[in-house]
């Protein structure tokens, strides 16, 4: 652990894990408060986990959650009031440190001269320059922020997930020169597809990790700061601790938020109680050893309403655990339901046959319009709120013995509420060219924006080719228009060894990329889990992020 300290009874450290509990405990802290909202984070554990090892050890745990660069002044307050009444001494966390650093400087502007407080977070490694006006004004009402940035860059990548260093890479291999800034404050980039297999035993958890630095591709900038705001008229990004960055071209790819404080319960017992999720990378190797255990009873796996990143990953959770089972024998002992909130299987109608066929073969229980709204860790019960044909709504609980919960996702919040943003949330983009509709400078792709295309890697990988050469006509360097089809592909992995291969563009038309004669996408087969598992890796790590657009050269239009 990082742990800094900014006083003598407090310290503050990035996230922090159940596992670091008994070295806290072993140093002597005796109360945590978190200050990081759960959901940011695919690797983030939850509050509730870390709040239920911490009392295990006789750690006092409180949540004061707030939202990157967004600490406002009663938070401060409220910091100062908890610090106050907590046993001593004190370890706080967020993502980085930097939002437990500026909640713990407001709240002692009162008490404490401005330069102390500014050297006491420069020898913990935190920058509060971007508070000084609150600070200096004792955390009353803060001053406009300054037109005086401390960085511009000819194009501004906010994420550095697949899409973010996918779209600088394939800028690079255009345009060699050209001055590019990736935004993302995550130390670890994850191969999230690769998730699926770790919760059938197929492949370790660590394999699908890397470190963000030896993947920003080489001349590109490095911002390790988390977005507060965006002001497109000015063409300024606001960060973590209100600093400026502007920009010529802005493309925007943060990710989703997993919102799983929207299921009653389930933040509480999600890692333990035989509770699970194959969206969380520390929660993917629970699932393998949850279905490695499970003998007999029930089984369930739920997915919400729509949209969410790789539609298939929760029928190919349950396929995967009921292979493992059929192959183990205890296939027959166990009932398997899949709740899900929508009313179909998946949403393109020529796969269905295929998926049906292992549905009747491993005994699955299709239970349509089931939206999962509670969790009972403890009692091992499942709450649905069940749509009739009626449109009449009623609530039915299930027992389980193994639950594979995927959240409902929505966009960050900062781009929810930023002016990039439709009504629904979704950041506003011409489908074909994902050029933002009101923002001529702003381009955006991956799984934030709003056309009807599956939010895929496998989208992103199609998508940042045609972000990357629409961003060089925009600065005048190259001519003529990339045009983005709504390509996605989803592996559904129905069975260890076989994977139908569902690829499709907007509409739901069926878009192979190989012949039917090598695989035929409608059907499981034995070539397609070897694309899956030996194949799209190394190419999402070597090809994708690197630059070469194997299967993805966009075509051109003239102007």
């Amino acid at each position: 652990m990082d742990i800094r300290q900014l006083m003598p009874e407090l310290s503050v450290t990035p996230q922090i894990t159940t596992a670091d509990i008994a070295e806290l405990k072993q140093a002597g802290y005796r109360a945590i408060i978190c200050n990081r909202p759960d959901g940011e984070g695919s690797d983030q554990p939850l509050f509730a986990e870390i709040a239920f090892a911490a009392q295990a050890a006789g750690i006092e745990a409180h949540y004061l959650p707030a939202e990157s660069g967004k600490v406002s002044d009663e938070q401060g307050v409220a910091f100062g009031q908890l610090f106050n009444r907590l046993p001593k001494p004190v370890l706080a966390y967020c993502r980085t440190g930097m939002r437990s650093t500026t909640m713990w400087a407001l709240s002692s502007a009162n008490s404490q001269p401005l330069p102390q407080l500014l050297d006491s977070a420069k020898n913990a490694g935190f920058d509060l320059k971007g508070v000084i006006r609150r600070l200096a004004n004792h955390g009353r009402t803060p001053a406009e922020l300054t037109d005086v940035a401390e960085a511009e860059h000819a194009v501004l990548i906010i994420g550095g997930g697949a899409a973010g260093i996918a779209t600088a890479a394939s800028l690079l291999a255009r345009w060699p020169s050209l001055d590019i800034a990736i935004i993302d404050p995550a130390d670890i980039h994850y191969y999230q597809p690769g998730w699926t297999l770790v919760g059938g035993g197929v492949f370790d958890a660590a394999s699908t990790a890397r470190t963000m630095a030896s993947l920003i591709p080489r001349g590109v900038h490095w911002i390790k700061s988390a977005v507060a705001a965006f002001e497109p008229e000015r063409n300024t990004v606001i960060l973590d601790g209100c600093r400026v960055v502007k920009y010529q071209q802005l493309v925007v790819c943060p990710g989703l938020k997993l919102n799983w404080g929207a299921i009653e319960g389930l933040s509480e017992t999600l890692g333990r109680n035989g509770v699970t999720s194959n969206y969380l990378y520390h929660l993917a190797p629970y699932t393998w050893q949850l279905v490695q255990q499970l003998k007999s009873g029930r089984a369930i796996f739920t997915q919400p309403t729509m949209p969410i990143k790789c539609a298939g990953a929760p029928q190919k959770a349950m396929y995967l655990s009921a292979d493992h089972w059929k192959r183990t024998g205890v296939l027959d002992q166990i009932e398997i339901e899949f709740c899900n909130a929508g009313a179909v299987l998946f949403g393109v109608v020529d796969y269905v046959p295929a998926l049906m066929e292992y549905v009747r073969s491993y005994g699955i229980k299709l239970d349509f319009s089931h939206t999962l709204v509670k969790v009972d860790g403890p009692r091992k019960m499942a709450t649905f709120s069940r749509t009739n044909l009626d449109g009449s709504k009623e609530i039915v609980t299930r027992s389980f013995d193994m639950l594979h919960v995927v959240p409902p996702q929505v966009a960050p919040d900062f781009i929810r509420v930023s002016p990039l943003a439709d009504a629904a949330g979704w950041i506003a983009v011409d489908p074909a060219t994902l050029r933002h509709k009101q923002y001529e400078n702003i381009h955006a792709l991956g799984d934030v924006i709003n056309s009807s295309n599956a939010k895929t890697a496998a989208a992103a990988r199609k998508q940042a080719p045609v972000v990357a050469h629409n961003v060089l006509v925009a600065l005048g360097k190259v001519k003529g228009s990339a045009q983005y089809d709504g390509y996605g592909s989803c592996p559904l992995t129905v069975e260890r060894g076989k994977i139908v291969l569902a690829e499709f563009i907007y509409g739901g038309k069926v878009a192979p990329s190989f012949p039917s004669w090598l695989i035929d996408g409608t059907k499981p087969s034995r070539l397609a889990w070897l694309l899956k598992e030996r194949i799209l890796p190394p190419l999402y790590w070597k090809a994708m992020l690197k630059g070469r657009e194997w299967l993805a050269k966009p075509e051109l239009e003239d102007l």
